[in-house]
């Protein structure tokens, strides 16, 4: 069974010492004499719990906790302060910031390691509920999701591979930088999964027109960019009924913003360049990406190298640059993810 993982952060190297002279052999315990140095390490490791002190220089506790909670990734971790104070405003301060438990220090090792082992199994229970919550949720947007393209007889697999493809774009964009302060905002893998419901607008708007073989006519197309804002709507009707707001922010950007331009002459609201939200701008390319290299009524299949070249020359046109640009260095993936849709592959 592995162990849990502990960050001690004090500034005080005799309370680091100590914390870990108790704590060893039942967890691995990391010490840490500064909040600075703390935040340097979640891109390489997540604790399960922080024993965090509150006064230091720099970053005090506080201020760490604030920081904690403003970010995805480490808002879940359970944080027990470390503190010589006995001042309960001080306590309940750091209780509505969102810490579980105080510790006095000096500290009693039976009392600390009790108080550890109870609130890493509550986290433990919240964990595998959160899990559960998580596949259900899932669960509901790859049905629906399937219900949706199942009536387009003309996109099929559409919705799986645009997922494939935002997640290679996705972990290419942070690898490179691009955007990342805003990615880093995102649960990316809650991104991923919304990003199939990008398309469920398609949902009002009939079968005759979804299934038409050959081009639309002007009509037919104005309906069919109902879809975007149809979209939108079926997914706030799904927050009002479930609450699930968070989960469904992503969803309801993909469906209303992928089909606008960088250059403005996209729909439905004709926004331009950085006017787009994110997700907008990344489901464009793997959008139109995907249409290029499937064959449709009116058109056959381009090679991904012809769709790759199409996408890239209408960098600042119809799409973001620096996505483009980050495309461009991953189109082999894109690829990838095509051509096994070609051999049935497509899971």
């Amino acid at each position: 069974m592995n162990m849990k993982t502990i960050f001690v952060v004090d500034d005080n190297p005799v309370n680091l010492a100590t914390a870990k002279q108790a704590l060893s052999g039942i967890y691995r315990v990391l010490t840490i004499p500064s909040a600075e140095k703390m935040f340097s390490l979640f891109s390489k490791i997540t604790p399960d719990l922080i024993l965090l002190d509150i006064e230091m220089p720099e970053m005090d506790g506080f201020a760490a906790l604030t920081k904690l909670m403003a970010n995805e990734q480490t808002a879940k971790i359970p944080v027990m302060f470390l503190t010589a104070s006995t001042d309960s405003e001080m306590e309940a301060k750091g209780l509505a910031l969102g810490a579980m438990d105080f510790i006095s220090k000096p500290f009693s090792v039976p009392v600390l390691l009790n108080r550890i082992k109870n609130h890493l199994n509550i986290g433990e229970i919240v964990k595998k509920r959160t899990e559960r919550i998580e596949q259900l949720q899932n669960g509901i947007v790859f049905t629906f999701a399937n219900i949706v393209e199942s009536r387009d007889k003309v996109t099929g697999g559409h919705i799986t591979r645009t997922s494939k493809y935002i997640k290679s774009l996705l972990n290419a964009m942070i690898a490179k930088g691009v955007y990342l302060e805003e990615l880093m905002d995102w649960d990316l893998e809650t991104a991923i999964i919304s990003s199939r419901l990008h398309d469920v607008g398609k949902i009002v708007v009939s079968d005759l027109i979804l299934n038409k073989q050959g081009k639309l006519t002007y009509e037919e197309f104005s309906e069919i960019k109902r879809h975007t804002t149809e979209g939108e709507k079926v997914i706030d009707k799904m927050i009002a009924q479930t609450g699930e707001a968070q989960f469904l922010h992503h969803a309801k950007i993909f469906a209303g913003a992928h089909h606008e331009r960088w250059d403005g002459k996209g729909y439905p609201r004709g926004l331009r360049e950085e006017e787009i939200p994110l997700q907008g701008r990344i489901m464009a390319i793997a959008d139109v990406y995907d249409a290029l290299v499937s064959e449709r009524s009116y058109k056959p299949a381009f090679s991904c190298a012809e769709a790759a070249e199409m996408i890239k020359k209408d960098s600042g046109t119809a799409f973001d640059p620096l996505i483009v640009d980050v495309f461009d260095e991953i189109k082999g993936e894109f690829a990838d993810i095509a051509e096994k849709n070609k051999q049935g592959d497509d899971k």
